[in-house]
């Protein structure tokens, strides 16, 4: 299907292509960087652009527009463009303030002209859908509050004196709630006063702007008509103008005032009696945007103070509301005495509210709301300007009873219906481009309450996963083609392993509602299916295990029999889907209908093929269906399932994550106090930082931090180090350190005198060498120890970490993240025995590094425990999960025993103290250690040698007491007699140190509290790539002692500029901001962060490529002096290079589905240089294959499958993977392909331009369009230095691996200028040929051996003789030789295909440069399909996320 859509794109340019050209000849002539010589700043230039609609530009905005603006130059193109620009930035998620920054002079003019404008009528100069651009410019600018420049204009638009925008009452009545604010007010005043008139008028247009913006917007809000038709600019208006109004009240610096004034306007009633809400289409989104700014105007916070208000106090600001009501009906209208008379309770719902309100006129009603200071008061003998409806709404919304927002939270159900999965407002397609707002709640820094702060992570935790439920149900459902059959029943087509037709389903219990509840405790229901279906997936249906969760569809299909289903069509009705509902497993029924619970005893077989499986149904849905079905008459929703559909374990703990969080929400969340301020993003960022920690510790003890006395020194530059002995001799590690302690909240005023000699203190540390006492005489009792000499600033993060605190490491690439956490870890342990260590990571695999490195330190195995699923994955016998840990105890116990029973024997003590560890107690107590004490009284001083001796005696009676201690610690698993029992008692008293992943943390959070589990410190390694929510989780997984909780450290290991979590949908991900990881947050913050500056992983000049993204990353010494690295890249010149792809049959790119990208030139290019260098002798697993788009992955394993895949002389390379999927891993030849032709992509985001040029360790080989990148802006400082080197591939084919030649040295060799992708291709189908020949040749002569000297049995064996002899000569050969047999064959199919016309007859004329379609007869064997084929045909993507 694929192959005739490829030519459209080709056959004409776009619109959009043209404009790009006519960009670019105009950024060569005036912006571009690389660019010598440009002309002069021409203001037409900015108008022309403008006009066409093409801003879009990279470097546009640095290089051109903000570098010449100015005052004098300022015109509403000038201002339009630059709005533009800095939107398009936050659009695609790259920095836009920078430029700014750089040159702030003309930016308060600049800002104030956005004000204007914004404010300006909308037939004027500006039209509706250029202010709706600034309104968008002006939410980036109130979301981007921790930029100084950003800050300082946007304060005076929401601080106090915008106050000046209320009604003098309303102003009044607020100064008297609060009596500090009169004095300000005061102050504002006289200040003003002093003012000069043109300042005092500047200042007053600005404290007032958003009270005019929100009069604007009434206007334009009012002027949509009800039926007729309306212009889709306006509702875009109104809609961004309801999401700056959400983000201001959302953010506690603006809304601090703003609140007031938005409640002053009665924004809110006027826009829901508006028209555009009653319009079902068009005011679809801005419904939406409405119920959340409602929400959030009405959050439960303390404006002034931001304290979070409990239940009790927004009851008593209700009551207060309507008793004020109450007064004033009674003093003023005696018509409402009925009202004023009754109790609270009785007239604070809608209905009784609108029953005594209603048949008041306007004007008595104008007069009520006047009392109440919400409206002006109404002149005499004058009528209301207001309408009746808005007078009542206004009253009513005001003082009826709301629902609390925990109560709302607690009826919502947690699995998502229909109407939800496929809303796109809420849950957009994949493919989101930015453009549009959507009803999302967005993560920015700060959040208003810990209760804010859950419940947006809640929503967007929530509709992540519907939209891959959304994939799943589409995918299963349409699978299985639900057709209407003859008869007007479903009938079903196809089949899905995922899914099946329901047989029966009947719901069997309903359980009574909770006290004060009205949705049941629970709903069960039975489903019968029949599993008429392969082995394999039948097992995968009954190994449906207890809590996974399932969904129950409904289809009525309305197409008969044999209709095809086009993806591209409307799903729902080609399938006719009517209801979706989640339902959680409890078990599959027995024969006799009870549930088969999940243990050690077998599961019983079942006969026939009917399956039934017992359900649990959302009580909150269920209690809604039925509210439903009973008022409405709406069908019962629970008879009419047909389809029950499973998920992939692994991506289907959605709910309990959910259910995690509302428990969160529903208990007292118990964050350090150190800490709360933080994560809401308030107060002073360092203040959790360990030097303002009131309980800093002195004295630490580093044990094996130090390797020596001199590393230590090194370790802490600028600081004097004395050390407590004098003898070099004894100055060996472990060391103690005590540090100078400054108290938490250091000195206001600062002592001129005391200064020096403070500094002085302050820099000197007291070292104690220590001595660890003999542990015992055998070799297996001397303790591991640390081997790395850490740079001073990883001991600086380990001295952080050993601290109590927050502590923050920045880990660039290579800089040893690993080792850091696990000296940490080491210390803590070592330091502090009592206390205990929660580790947490992202993924398996950096959890198991951890614990292979855990495992080389000095920390008893006994005290390791992890949990979760990936400890099979350990490169280790040993196994640390809980049932490992539990037989590690119970044969650790018999070995002990034994050990018992040993020194039992020698010292002749009759009886059976072996038996258990009871009696082993009892043993060392009367046996053991009363000759022990006698000896000790017998032992006298006997001369020099008695202190050493005595040790050593003392390291013996150590190793015997050790035994006996672990006995009594082991003597739980005697008592507690089921694994269960005892995995837990390892878990909550034993285990020193507890390893997880976050994933883990959140769906056992309930089990971990329930069991008691405690922890006083927690390490995450990866914490950029966690997200938010699930970096908090792990901070609660302990009930709080006496209110407070007991957590002391938390150290966060992560780098940011790396690449953030995975989030599938794309609206999330940008719009919502969902990415942000919780360490990015902090960063941005302002946390103070310890950033490693040492890489051992890559060539420095590698390392160049991206250490100007982080603070001075520099080199370990072994980069510069291990041969690995001062060598060559054997064959190529340079050891990076960026080489130049032009279109290869005149296609660039090319997309045979949506966003799925591909580029044939640069696959080909990219696998014609892998083969080059597997021919020099590369090992090709050490060759890695990258690329940006999964599109292009595809291709390119596609291409090496028919190329080499099979081809023993070259092979596969180690990975062919995206870019995002190799973060984390390495390898020592990176070859990259970045595939657009068109637009740069997502490549933009420098985080995956760090992660792609980080991965190399000796050689980068990048393939791109050069004049396409080289103009990005964003990636300037990596492409400069890559456009410094040749465009064209630089080899050196003569040159075999590997090469003794310096890295930078000329070549002996000659070298070969590589001009483009055919050419190469020629190359390497030659330089094989020759291979080939060469090694037959060699084979040839081997067997030319006189034939009457030897037996035929014996000539063979002769033959593999002389081989394995010259193999020891010449490996390379030899690798070559032992494929004769393999290339003999391809060599005569090699001669039919040069004889046979190509099949598309692409290169069929003798002159054509054969391309690597050429080669594939030879290197892939007889049976090939030419690239040129490939070329047209969609490769078909695999079912995971598109690029």
């Amino acid at each position: 299907m694929a192959a005739p859509a490829q030519p459209k794109k080709i056959v004409a340019p776009t619109v959009s292509q043209i404009n790009a050209e006519f960009v670019t000849q105009l950024a060569c002539k005036y912006w571009a960087p690389h660019i010598k010589k440009k002309s002069p700043f021409d203001i037409k230039v900015i108008e022309d652009i403008y006009e066409k609609e093409i801003v879009k530009s990279s470097q546009y905005l640095e290089n051109y527009l903000w570098m010449n603006y100015s005052p004098e130059v300022s015109s509403k193109a000038y201002l339009m463009s630059i709005c533009c620009m800095v939107n398009e930035k936050f659009r695609e998620n790259v920095p836009a303030w920078e430029t700014f920054k750089k040159k702030p002079d003309h930016f308060p003019f600049f800002f104030k002209c956005i004000l204007k404008a914004a404010l300006a009528e909308t037939d004027g100069e500006f039209s509706l859908h250029e202010q709706t651009v600034l309104l968008l410019f002006l939410d980036h600018c109130f979301n981007s509050l921790e930029v100084d420049l950003i800050r300082s204009q946007v304060q005076q638009l929401i601080s106090l004196p915008m106050w000046m925008g209320l009604q003098p009452a309303r102003l009044e009545l607020e100064l008297k709630k609060t009596p500090k604010l009169r004095k300000f007010w005061n102050l504002i005043k006289k200040n003003d006063e002093k003012m000069d008139p043109e300042a005092r008028e500047q200042s007053f247009q600005e404290r007032r702007f958003l009270s005019q913006l929100i009069q604007k917007f009434i206007s334009v809000l009012k002027s949509v008509p009800l039926s007729e038709p309306v212009t889709m600019d306006k509702v875009h208006y109104c809609e961004r103008f309801i999401e700056l109004m959400i983000d201001l009240e959302a953010l506690l610096p603006t809304r601090r005032w703003f609140n007031t004034i938005l409640d002053d306007s009665h924004l809110l009633v006027h826009c829901y009696l508006s028209n555009l809400v009653h319009r079902e289409e068009d005011g679809h989104l801005f419904s939406q945007l409405l119920d959340m700014l409602k929400f959030y105007t009405g959050f439960e916070i303390n404006d002034q103070t931001g304290n979070a208000l409990t239940e009790n106090e927004m009851t008593t600001i209700h009551y207060d509301r309507i008793t004020s009501l109450q007064r004033a009906a009674f003093a003023h209208f005696p018509e409402l005495y009925d009202f004023a008379l009754s109790n609270v309770a009785e007239v604070d719902t809608r209905e009784s509210l609108v029953k005594f309100f209603g048949p008041l006129s306007s004007n008595t009603l104008h007069q009520v709301a006047s009392y109440l200071c919400l409206l002006p008061i109404l002149p005499k003998n004058e009528d209301t300007t207001f309408d009746k409806e808005f007078l009542l709404e206004l009253l009513v919304s005001r003082h009826e009873r709301r629902i609390s927002q925990i109560q709302q939270l607690n009826q919502m159900p947690l699995y998502p219906t229909e109407k939800i999965i496929w809303d796109e407002n809420i849950v957009p397609t994949e493919y989101y481009s930015g453009e549009g707002c959507l009803a999302l709640p967005k993560l920015n820094l700060q959040f208003l309450t810990l209760h804010d702060y859950l419940l947006r992570n809640f929503n967007l935790f929530r509709l992540e996963s519907t939209y891959e439920i959304r994939q799943d149900i589409e995918d299963s459902v349409s699978r299985m083609k639900p057709w209407l059959s003859e008869y007007g029943g479903v009938v079903f087509g196809g089949w899905a392993r995922m899914a099946q037709p329901i047989v029966a389903f009947t719901v069997v219990e309903v359980a009574k509602p909770n006290i004060g509840e009205n949705w049941p405790t629970r709903v069960r229901a039975d489903v019968t299916i029949n599993l008429n279906v392969r082995d394999h997936i039948k097992d995968e249906w009954e190994g449906l295990r207890k809590h996974d969760v399932c969904f129950l569809v409904t289809v009525r299909p309305t197409k008969p029999y044999g209709t095809k289903f086009d993806r591209r069509r409307p799903f729902i009705e080609q399938i006719g889907l009517v209801y979706v509902r989640g339902c959680e497993i409890q078990g599959m029924l027995d024969d006799k209908g009870r549930v088969i619970e999940d243990g050690p005893e077998p599961r019983p077989n079942l006969r026939g093929e009917s399956r039934t499986f017992r359900v649990f149904l959302d009580p909150n849905q269920y209690q809604q269906d039925m509210t439903n079905t009973i008022q409405n008459g709406a069908e019962d929703v629970y008879e009419t399932f047909n389809i029950i559909m499973r998920r992939k374990p692994k991506e289907n703990n959605f709910k309990a994550v959910l259910e995690t969080i509302r428990n969160l929400m529903n208990t007292d969340c118990v964050v350090p106090d150190w800490l709360h301020d933080i994560i809401l993003g308030y107060g002073d960022p360092s203040s959790a930082h360990y030097s303002k920690m009131p309980n800093q510790i002195a004295t630490l003890d580093f044990n094996d931090t130090f390797l020596s006395i001199e590393h230590l020194k090194t370790s802490f530059p600028g600081h004097n180090v004395k050390v407590t002995v004098d003898d070099p001799a004894l100055q060996i590690p472990p060391f103690r350190i005590t540090f100078p302690v400054r108290s938490g909240k250091g000195k206001k005023r600062k002592d001129v005198d005391g200064e020096d000699e403070d500094t002085e203190e302050a820099k000197t540390l007291i070292v104690e060498p220590h001595v660890i006492p003999n542990r015992g005489p055998y070799p297996y009792n001397q303790p591991k120890r640390n081997t790395i000499q850490f740079t001073h600033t990883q001991i600086e993060a380990i001295r952080a970490g050993m601290q109590p605190g927050l502590t923050m490491v920045v880990g660039p690439p290579g800089t040893g993240k690993t080792d850091v956490a696990v000296q940490i870890i080491s210390n803590i342990y070592h330091n502090f025995p009592e206390q205990r260590t929660l580790i947490v990571t992202h993924s398996n695999q950096a959890l198991n590094q951890l614990f292979e490195k855990i495992m080389a330190l000095d920390i008893d195995e006994r005290h390791l425990l992890r949990l979760g699923h990936g400890e099979e994955e350990l490169e280790t016998e040993k196994d640390f999960s809980r049932y490992g840990r539990v037989n590690y105890v119970l044969a650790r116990r018999i070995e002990l025993l034994e050990e018992v029973k040993r020194l039992q024997k020698s010292l002749g003590v009759p009886g059976d103290a072996s038996y258990t560890c009871e009696t082993a107690g009892y043993f060392f107590l009367y046996q053991v250690m009363s000759r022990w004490e006698e000896y000790i009284s017998k032992v006298k001083n006997k001369g020099r040698t008695y202190e050493e001796d005595m040790e050593i005696a003392e390291g013996c009676f150590r190793h015997i007491k050790k035994i006996f201690t672990q006995l009594e610690e082991f003597r739980a698993s005697e008592l507690l007699r089921s694994g269960l029992d005892r995995s837990k008692y390892l878990l909550v008293k034993e285990a020193k140190i507890i390893a997880m992943t976050c994933t883990h943390a959140a769906l056992k959070r309930h089990d971990l509290v329930k069991l008691g589990f405690k922890y006083d410190n927690i390490l995450m390694e990866e914490a950029a790539q966690i997200l938010e929510i699930e970096t908090f989780i792990p901070l609660l997984l302990q009930n709080p002692q006496d209110g407070f909780s007991r957590l002391k450290r938390w150290i966060m290991i992560g780098d940011h500029h790396q690449l953030p979590p995975v989030i599938k949908n794309m609206a999330f991900q940008k719009y919502s901001n969902m990415e942000q990881s919780l360490f990015t947050r902090f960063v941005r913050v302002g946390v103070p962060t310890v950033d490693l500056d040492a890489q051992g992983r890559a060539r420095a000049s590698l390392c160049n490529l991206y250490n100007w993204r982080y603070k001075n990353l520099g080199n370990l010494p072994h980069v510069q002096l291990l041969p690995e690295f001062s060598t060559a890249n054997a064959g190529l010149l340079y050891d990076f290079q960026l080489i130049n792809v032009e279109d290869f049959q005149g296609v660039g790119e090319s997309e045979p589905n949506p966003y799925f990208y591909q580029n044939l030139g640069e696959a080909e290019y990219v696998v014609a240089l892998f083969m080059y260098m597997c021919l020099l002798g590369y090992p090709a697993d050490k060759i890695s294959i990258l690329t940006t788009y999964n599109g292009q992955k595809h291709l390119i394993r596609d291409i090496i499958n028919r190329r080499c895949g099979s081809n023993p002389l070259i092979g596969r390379p180690n990975k062919v993977t995206t870019v995002d999927r190799f973060q984390g891993q390495q390898n020592d030849y990176i070859l990259l392909s970045l595939v657009r032709t068109r637009a740069v992509g997502h490549l933009r985001d420098v985080r995956r331009l760090v992660v792609a040029m980080s991965r190399a360790r000796l050689g980068l080989y990048i393939f791109a369009r050069v004049s396409l990148f080289q103009n990005c802006f964003e990636l300037t400082p990596a492409f400069s230095q890559l456009t410094a080197r040749p465009l064209h591939l630089h080899i050196i084919p003569t040159e075999p691996f590997p090469t003794s030649r310096k890295n930078g040295e000329r070549p002996s060799h000659e070298v070969q200028i590589i001009k483009n992708m055919p050419q190469m291709a020629n190359f390497v189908y030659n330089m094989y040929m020759h291979l080939i020949q060469t090694t037959h040749h060699y084979h040839q002569t081997l067997l030319q051996l006189p034939p009457a000297m030897v037996e035929e049995g014996e000539e063979v064996q002769s033959q593999e003789t002389e081989l394995e002899t010259e193999e020891e000569a010449n490996p390379a050969q030899a690798d070559l030789s032992s494929l004769t047999d393999a290339t003999s064959s391809q060599e005569s199919s090699a001669s039919q295909t040069e004889s046979t016309p190509n099949q598309t007859g692409a290169s069929s004329s003798p002159e054509a440069i054969p391309t690597t379609s050429d080669i594939t007869a030879t290197v892939a064997g007889p049976v090939t399909v030419p690239a040129e084929a490939n070329a047209s045909q969609a490769v078909t993507p695999a079912p995971e996320e598109t690029k």
